[in-house]
């Protein structure tokens, strides 16, 4: 089978530095996973096939810089002398992009994302009601004419204090470093004062053909539900492993 090719690029000197390289998100499988036994007497997800694909299929960019953040923090108006919510976020190099690589960018000088981008959504309210900080990615991402990436939080791994905001980019003809809005956890963290540590993996991109589909409504017929229903019973454990799964390879 052909392998197609996703390349990561960014500018010669960033590349020689091998920070942070995006790698195949495979080699962030968690330890907790690892740990899970699967057995007759003990189901877990580690017999879950569905669950390990996500955890394993596609690529991860991680962080380039530490990023400070202080989310939904009383700060003093100066000119009103009210405090207000609002939040702080800081890294390394404060006037510039990571390593001065993503200076294209025509919205660096609007590093946030107001909350009228996403009204309605719920995403507001979890953010607290305050703007969505963008995340600099200082890597262009290319794949082959007619396919696209999805980019989503680790799926089944993802850091509990905030997350990317989920979208697709045309990556065949968008060549250009795609940075990311995140949202804060405020379910969990109504006030975050953390430092989201350099490496800490952010988004998982996931490549995949552009393709039109049309929806079909169809009625299952008796015989072949009983003939499903015969088959997926007869091992005690990896059914859907052994009998439907295919391996997928991102590397």
């Amino acid at each position: 089978m052909n392998e197609r090719i996703i390349e990561f690029i960014a500018p010669k000197h960033y590349v020689e530095l091998k920070h942070e390289y995006p790698k195949p998100i495979k080699l962030n499988i968690p330890e907790w996973y690892k740990k899970l036994e699967h057995t007759v007497t003990d189901f877990t997800a580690k017999g879950c096939m569905p669950f390990l694909d996500v955890l394993s299929y596609g690529y991860v960019l991680s962080m380039p810089t530490d990023l400070s953040i202080k989310h939904n923090v009383e700060k003093l108006n100066e000119q009103t002398g009210k405090k207000e919510r609002d939040s702080e976020y800081q890294c390394p190099i404060k006037s510039q992009p990571p390593l001065n690589i993503n200076t294209r960018d025509p919205n660096f000088a609007h590093p946030f994302h107001p909350t009228s981008q996403l009204a309605g959504s719920p995403l507001i309210e979890k953010n607290k009601h305050l703007p969505f900080y963008k995340i600099y990615n200082p890597w262009i991402i290319k794949t082959p004419p007619g396919f696209s990436c999805l980019f989503v939080p680790p799926l089944n791994n993802g850091d509990d204090r905030f997350e990317a905001v989920s979208g697709i980019v045309d990556t065949d003809s968008y060549y250009k470093e795609i940075n990311f809005p995140i949202c804060i956890n405020g379910d969990k963290y109504p006030h975050l004062d953390t430092v989201i540590k350099k490496g800490t993996p952010y988004v998982q991109v996931i490549p995949f053909r552009r393709e039109s589909w049309k929806m079909k409504i169809s009625p299952q017929t008796t015989e072949k539900y009983h003939a499903n229903s015969l088959m997926y019973p007869l091992r005690l454990l990896y059914s859907y492993k052994l009998d439907y799964w295919r391996k997928k390879k991102c590397n």
